[in-house]
């Protein structure tokens, strides 16, 4: 078997060639939504008769539910699952007894909506692999959702053949090695073109892999800036669990003010409702962490991030864990997914900061564009009190000048009594006034 581990880089055509060179490789392509891009590739390389046993590609919606079968979303996790089952099985059924002790079969489909005409569509895919790493064992699995940055679609197309190519060598050639398998996925893709943002192995190469770590890994190599795990640890594609449904989100490091209101989420929940009528039910609630933040003390380890993930899923949280340093990095990223409205849930001794002009020196606006960046339609700040001393007490920690704000001398300290120095006082009192930000009414236990 061929062990890539130490072979020097190898560009997009040699990768190509190469797969096609290998005699013990021999599958199937299935690709919906972006042409047949992958394909195309070993092709254009030369000798694909040695590789390819079928390319197929299913565009009409009844075709593809003749051979996979119906689904609700055609860019779906299940979609892109019921493709590898029907073409790995069939390929098994078809050439196994003929070739099967000397061949690794594998088979690969991509499911993906490409920008359309009128530039409206969430531009998205999920892409796998089900292949085996020796004749007649037991075959793995790899699938991965993704994001796509291009403009054009003439881009995004050839921003897909190269990501497919990439995961084809990845899972043949670094299957034993996590790191050089996942930053593998987007080798020759700069410029952020392709955000990956779930990633799944299965299948003996991968029984030792921790899948947390394997999404972990995508945002340590900047393959994304966020990744999502549900209330049991496991990793879940952001686009599946936010797909238009209302947005809670609450940031920050979950220790002594998280603490302060346990019944914090309902209040925020209701006040959602009442200023957009969010149906409750419906809301996504997710605990976000920043790594940039962790990774800045010394709990920057896998381990560290993990033991954090633990306590924050053992009372039932979702949680996030993006390397956005800004709020508006967030409403950018969580508007891909849903139109429907958008809560931050935050402190009130977080306001000033949020609100310095000089943490926004990258942009021309500052904090107005910063502003303008956050408060898309349908979203909102939903600030929860805090008590007088221990508001002034982490203004303190971070080093905030507290001449630059004016607060009552005792008692809970809220959006509303609380104000600026200068002329950004106008723009906080301006998004109070416009029911933008939000006092949450909670109290104290």
């Amino acid at each position: 078997m061929i062990n890539l581990e130490s072979s020097p880089q190898r560009d997009p055509a040699q990768k190509a060639l190469f797969i096609n060179l290998d005699q013990e490789r021999y599958g199937t392509l299935a690709e919906i939504g972006a042409g047949q891009e992958v394909a195309s590739r070993l092709f254009r390389a030369g000798a694909a008769s040695g590789t390819i046993a079928k390319s197929m590609s299913a565009y009409d919606m009844t075709v593809s539910d003749t051979i996979y079968g119906k689904s609700k979303r055609y860019v779906s996790k299940s979609r892109l699952q019921a493709m590898l089952n029907h073409e790995y099985s069939l390929l098994i059924e078809r050439l196994q007894i003929e070739r099967g002790s000397s061949t690794c079969f594998f088979a690969f489909a991509d499911t993906v909506s490409a920008r359309n005409y009128s530039g409206t569509n969430e531009c998205h895919g999920w892409m796998g692999i089900r292949f085996q790493t020796e004749p007649l064992g037991d075959p793995n699995e790899v699938m991965i959702h993704i994001h796509m940055n291009d403009k054009e679609a003439v881009h995004q197309h050839e921003a897909i053949g190269m990501l497919g190519l990439n995961l084809l060598y990845a899972a043949f050639y670094h299957n034993a090695n996590l790191t050089n398998l996942v930053s593998g996925i987007l080798d020759g893709l700069e410029n952020n073109r392709v955000e990956v943002d779930y990633i799944e192995l299965s299948g003996p190469a991968f029984q030792e892999i921790d899948k947390r770590l394997a999404n972990i890994a995508l945002l340590r190599n900047g393959l994304t800036h966020a990744i999502l795990f549900d209330s049991q640890q496991n990793p879940v594609p952001p686009t599946e669990y936010f797909h238009k449904r209302p947005i809670l989100l609450e940031r920050g490091t979950f220790r002594a003010l998280h603490q302060v209101f346990p019944g914090l989420t309902t209040a925020s929940q209701q006040t959602l409702k009442r200023v957009e009528g969010s149906d409750v039910k419906q809301v996504a609630h997710v605990l976000e962490i920043s790594l940039n933040n962790i990774l800045k003390t010394q709990q920057s380890t896998n381990e560290e991030l993990l033991d954090v993930l633990g306590q924050l899923c053992k009372y039932h949280n979702n949680v996030l864990v993006s390397s956005y340093s800004e709020f508006f990095h967030l409403t950018q990223y969580l508007r891909r997914y849903s139109n429907a409205a958008i809560g931050f849930i935050v402190s009130a001794a977080l306001l000033p900061l949020l609100f310095e002009d000089e943490r926004y020196s990258l942009l021309s606006g500052g904090v107005l564009e910063a502003s303008a960046r956050l408060f898309q339609q349908k979203v909102h700040l939903l600030v929860y009190p805090v008590e007088h001393k221990l508001f002034h007490f982490y203004l303190d920690l971070v080093h905030f000048d507290s001449a630059k704000i004016e607060t009552p001398t005792d008692g809970l300290i809220r959006a509303e009594n609380l104000s600026l120095t200068g002329v950004t006082n106008h723009l906080f009192r301006y998004l109070i006034e416009s029911g933008i930000i939000l006092d949450v009414s909670v109290k104290p236990e």
